[in-house]
This record gives structure tokens, sequence and C-alpha cells, in this order.
């Protein structure tokens, strides 16, 4: 009893208690692969935030490892994620004032508060918001995210200071600022690019980001090249984590909650999109809540061992799977990997020079950028591409916290607008007398007499007004006044509304003043006991529930042919 408790509330540690042997050799591979790509990735994206290099590799080791034991995805890797890190350095820096110690802190607290929304998230089974936002409207907030990254890193790239924070001021002074460039830097940049094309050609299944950065390294540790006025990371401390006092006012903490609960939204949505298709890749599924969880806990894990949020890594989970790794070891000898760099090689990564970084950064970015995937929505679906590009303007034009507000604003006012005014068709059958629907040019016809109505979507106090609406529209519209409404009932039905009821009952009357009679189709039982509880007293010639709509072209065709009947 208190293993299968155990084995619910931690998923991974059932798999690993059951280890098979085999797999070691294909696990240790991909662990391995795992870290490499993860080590200048990881110090990258501290880079991004403004903060000490050695913080990076503090958000990789715990969140692993709590990954391996609560997640139940076999291939997913977690970690410092592009989309993530932007979101906590666009929030974090205007409340740090330019103090990277306190950026670190306000950095851990709302790690901490964004796990504590997950969790939250997950103990109300709300893991169903994963599809929340729309594919569109990610593909557009990654796009932005990867434009303002890369953005950001120009100045890092080419050694240039004085540039504007914003992004569009930014771009604007780029051109004349480039004159200004530190050519030393520019060509230590350089060097780093030609490693990383040279490794991606050569031999693309190798850790580009990593040979380039210990070639950079190297270079920058044998020539000295800080004497050359090129930026290194310089001192990272020395092995674990030290907790550091608070040095802010908690009234700060008041501004970390809407971003939290944003960044929350926004990794949940994008990790669980990798998640589902690596395990659909390799036959298996996974559970959103339990991710939920994993996603909190694994982010609580970070921000007590000092590092920053995390997220579904694609690019290691890409690896991951590449080299084979069978089970979630993968994550336990990856954070190993990394812990071990962490307590006898900080003094090499000191020599890491920033413009490396920059480049490693705009590398690993660089397939975030899909704006092909975003014009080709030109085509498909119009829709899909305006929603799609107005995300990207948002992200650019006001930042990126305000972009995930717009994301999920926007996200909303999508559902919104499918459930307030959702499609609807009329119905009708085929050749073989299947019902289907009327299109034009196709050769499904109405039957005679009969309207069939379907609504496509559950009817609620704020649609079912519009619900009214169509339907007497249709019934206006016909060519041949229809004398019964037959309502598809098993889409738009769905519970016990008190002002749908009512609404029903106004249409019922406004229906016999035309001389149609409605017929629900579907839902039978509780139907009945719907308008049974709402006190909708009306005879069969008002209203009439049947099991389904086959049900009620057969009823109203046999009481058509006894009303011939009886007038012959």
């Amino acid at each position: 009893m208190l293993w299968e408790r155990l084995h619910r509330w931690m998923p991974g540690l059932g798999n690993l208690c059951h280890y098979r042997k085999e797999y070691l050799s294909h696990d240790m591979r991909a662990g391995l692969s795992v870290a490499a790509v993860a080590l200048p990735v990881a110090i990258a994206y501290a880079e991004l935030m403004g903060i000490s290099a050695i913080i990076g590799l503090y958000a990789c080791i715990l969140p692993m490892f709590a990954y391996a034991l609560f997640g139940t995805s076999r291939q997913l890797i977690v970690g410092p994620d592009a989309a993530t890190c932007a979101v906590i350095a666009a929030a974090v820096t205007p409340l740090a004032l330019g103090n990277e110690h306190i950026r670190w802190q306000l950095a851990i607290v709302m790690t901490l508060m964004t796990g504590f929304w997950c969790i939250l998230a997950s103990h109300f089974r709300l893991g169903a918001f994963a599809d929340f936002l729309s594919r569109p409207i990610l593909k557009g907030f990654m796009n932005g995210v990867a434009i303002t990254i890369i953005a950001d890193q120009i100045s890092k790239v080419f050694g240039l200071s004085g540039l504007p924070a914003e992004l569009i001021e930014r771009l604007i002074a780029l051109p004349h600022k480039l004159l200004e460039s530190d050519w030393p830097t520019v060509g230590m940049s350089a060097i780093t690019l030609l490693v990383l094309l040279c490794v991606r050609v050569i031999r693309s299944s190798w850790p580009a980001p990593l040979i380039a950065m210990v070639v950079a390294t190297y270079i920058s540790w044998q020539f000295e090249l800080n004497q050359y006025d090129i930026q290194i990371v310089g001192n990272m401390g020395m092995g674990l984590p030290i907790v550091p006092m608070p040095e802010f006012e908690f009234g700060i903490l008041r501004d970390l909650v809407v971003p939290s609960i944003n960044l929350a939204v926004i990794s949940f949505v994008s990790f669980m999109m990798t998640a589902r298709s690596f395990a659909s890749k390799n036959g298996y599924q996974v559970d959103a809540d339990l991710e939920l969880r994993a996603l909190g806990i694994a982010n609580i894990a970070s921000s007590l061992s000092q590092g920053f949020a995390v997220s579904a890594a694609s690019s290691r989970t890409a690896v991951n799977d590449s080299i084979g790794g069978k089970t979630q070891m993968v994550s336990m000898i990856a954070a190993t990997a990394i812990l071990l760099v962490l307590l006898f090689m900080t003094t090499f990564l000191t020599y890491i020079p920033l413009s490396s970084l920059g480049i490693v950064l705009i590398f690993s970015t660089w397939s975030l950028l899909g704006l092909k995937n975003i014009w080709a929505y030109r085509k498909r679906n119009r829709q899909a591409f305006i929603l799609s590009t107005f995300t990207l303007v948002a992200v650019l034009l006001v930042g990126v916290i305000d972009g995930v507000g717009f994301a999920v604003l926007l996200g909303l006012l999508q559902f919104l607008r499918i459930i307030f005014r959702p499609s609807d068709q009329l119905l009708g059958v085929n050749e073989h007398g299947m019902v289907r629907s009327i299109h034009q040019n196709s050769d499904i016809k109405p039957v005679d007499s009969i309207m069939m109505y379907r609504f496509n979507s559950p009817l609620t106090y704020f649609n079912v007004g519009y619900f009214k609406k169509r339907a007497l529209q249709h019934v206006e519209r016909a060519s041949d006044r229809p004398a019964w409404l037959v309502v598809d009932a098993t889409v738009s039905f769905t519970y016990d509304d008190v002002s749908v009821f009512a609404v029903l009952d106004e249409l019922i009357t406004e229906l016999k003043e035309k001389g149609v009679t409605l017929v629900l189709a579907g839902r039978r039982t509780e139907l009945n006991y719907w308008i049974k509880q709402n006190k909708l007293s009306r005879s069969d010639e008002d209203l009439i529930v049947v099991p389904d709509l086959y049900f009620a072209i057969r009823m109203i065709q046999s009481k058509l042919q006894v009303e011939e009947k009886q007038a012959e």
C-alpha cells in the first residue's frame, strides 16, 4: 500500500527501481551527451539574465534529479530555457536597480513562486490547460523571444556599449554603433562561430556548443585575452551554492506575482508540447497533471539550490532521444556530470569569453526562430496567421513580460470567442441515409418538413441567446418553412443551467407561434430530468425529447405518414 502511494507520487522512482541493466550503456552515452550540451547553454542563459555564470549550473543539477523522480516522461530533460530566462530577466531587472546580487535573489524568489503555482494548479487538476495557448500563439511568442535574445547578445558579440535597453531603439541605433565595434572581440566571436559551424557540418552528432566553448576558453586562457579588452566571465565562485540573505524590500514580491503566473503558464505549455511529442514518438503516454506537479517540484528544487526557473529543454531532450536514452536515469547521469564540473572545474570556466557565450546563445536560440512557419499560416489559416503575428509584434513592442500577458489574454479571448459565437450548421442525409452537414455543392439534402440544427458548443448563460437567435434565423431563412426543428442536443446540452432552460422556454414559445415543433435529439434521460427540474411544462406539440437524430427522423416521418392516411 505504501509502495503504491509512493509510486503514484514519484512515477520515475518505479521505473528506476525496475531498471534494466541493458539500458545502462544507452543511458550513460545519452547522459554525458546531454551534460555536454547543457553546460555551455546553462552558463550562457545565466549571462543572459545578468547573473553569475555558475548559477546556470545550479539550475541544472537538483531540477534534473527532481524530474527524474517525479516526471512521467522517459526522454524529457529539464533545464534553463531561453523563454523562461527571458521572462525572468524582463521581470527582475527593473526591480534590481542594477544590483546583480538582488537580481539573483529575485530570480530565486520568482522561481519559487512559479513552482508553487504549478503545484497548486496540479492539485486542482488543471493540467488540461496545457492546451490553453494555441500553437500559433506559442509560435509567435517563441519567435518574439528568439528575436529579443538575439538582439540582446549583439552588444556582447561586437563588444559594444551604450546601446538602448529597448529592443526597437536598439535595432535603430545598431547600424551606427557597429562602427565602434571592438575588433578583437569580433575576432573571438568569429572563431567561436566558425567552430560551431564546422562541427555542425563535419560531425552533426557532436555537441557543437561544448566544443566551441572549450576551444574559446582554451584560447582565452592560453593568450590571456582579457589584456586585449576581451571581456571574460571572471570569478564564478567555487563549488556548491551558498544561501544569500535577502537584500530587498519584501514589498517588491507583489510585483513578481503576475510575472510568475505568466511564467508558469508559458513554461507548462511548452513543457507539455515537448513531453507529448517525444512520448508519442516512443509509444507511451504522459499524465498532464503529474507533469505539471513535476515541473513545479523541479522549479522549487532549482530555487532551493539557488538556481532560476527551468522548463523542458527541447534541444537537450532531442539529444537524449537521438542517442537512444531509455529512462530517467539519463537526467541523473547528466546532473552528476554537471555537479562534477561545478566542484572541480570552475577555475577553467572563468576564462570563458562573453562574446563566445553570446554566439553560443544566438546559435542555440536560432532553432526557436520559425518565421516561415508563421508565414505559412497565411495561406493555410488566416486566423492563425493573425494570432501568431499579433503575439510576435506584442512581444517585440511591449517586451517579454507584457508579451506573455498578451499571449495568455489572446488565448483566453480566442477560447471565449469560440464559446461565445461558435460555428453551427444545418444537417441533412446522404443517399445512404446517413446524417451529415449540409455544404454547398454537396449531395447532402435536408429531410422534408424537418430542419436539423447543430450548435457546436455547450450551451451556457453567455451563448444561449446567440443559440436562440441563430435557430430562429435558420427557420426564417428557410425556403420552405419546416414543421419540425430538430436540435442535436448531444453537443449542446451538457449540464443543467437555469439560464439555458429559461431561454429554451422562450424559443419553444416563439417556434410554436411559427407553427414549428422543437425536437431535442440526444441525452434523453438527462434532458427529461433537467426539464422537470426547471419546470418546463410543455406538451408533445411544443417539445419532444428523443434519443438521437435518426430516431427523430423516423418518428417525424411516421407522424407525417399517419397524418397523410388520416387526410385520405
